[in-house]
């Protein structure tokens, strides 16, 4: 499975000077419980409008989702085990299946947090690879989201080294639903472990232009942003 291209470094400055190429890395995000079918029509035409890569809707709305942006480079990307990880494997199996039916293309999984804390291995690699496998076979991508706020350093390393193992496209900082959301340092930390073969996705309070710097610079080739409209705008995107 292919991912975005990765840009780090002095490639970083060069993207960032192009706010349709930051477009194109954002996954459009909105995953309130009380957003409405108005909010994620809006989100969509967002997308559209802006180019973005994706847009991120909860489960019940993928399908009217996949609609509005069918015929368009925009993908559709829903979440799995969200926000806790802390469903049974085949719950999270039958999500994802279902979800890639209605049109998701970007499936972003929470890990068991609670197994990886016991010490489980096997469960938390064994749950990853068979959402791996149902992604694949349904023309989808599986991120793995690790809730790195939740985990010691030593359980960051594990859990990114578990989920390349197990075949993710991504690993993911975060739901945006904990204490505190994506940091650079852990997105460095991520990209050390799990090297340019697979993408490293930065999520959970990224608001500006800064912070999406920050966080490419560190070495994220995905961005997860509800404001992702202020964050073009910021750099030349047309609008209010």
């Amino acid at each position: 499975m292919s991912v975005n291209s990765l840009v780090m470094g002095r490639d970083a400055a060069a993207l960032l000077q192009d706010w349709h190429s930051v477009a194109n890395l954002i996954d459009h995000t909105l995953l309130s419980p009380a957003a409405n079918s108005r909010d994620v029509l809006r989100l969509c035409a967002e997308a559209k409008q802006f180019g973005f890569y994706s847009v991120m809707v909860n489960p019940s709305w993928v399908a009217l989702a996949a609609a509005q942006v069918h015929g368009t480079p925009v993908k559709v990307g829903t979440v799995v085990g969200f926000p806790l990880g802390a469903n049974l494997s085949v719950t999270k199996l039958a999500e994802a299946a279902t979800a890639a039916q209605n049109g998701a293309y970007d499936l972003d999984m929470v890990i068991n947090i609670g197994a990886l804390k016991s010490g489980d291995r096997v469960l938390v690699q064994t749950e990853i690879r068979s959402l791996v496998q149902v992604a694949h076979e349904h023309g989808a991508i599986l991120k793995v989201i690790l809730e790195m706020a939740l985990l010691s350093q030593e359980e960051k390393i594990l859990a990114c080294a578990l989920a390349a193992e197990a075949g993710a496209d991504f690993v993911k900082t975060s739901t945006g639903f904990a204490a505190s959301g994506a940091t650079a340092a852990d997105v460095a930390l991520m990209r050390g472990v799990v090297g340019h073969d697979i993408g490293v996705k930065a999520a959970g309070g990224i608001r500006t232009a800064a912070q999406l710097t920050e966080m490419v610079e560190a070495g994220a080739n995905r961005i997860g942003a509800s404001a992702s409209v202020a964050i073009v705008r910021e750099l030349g995107a047309p609008g209010e």
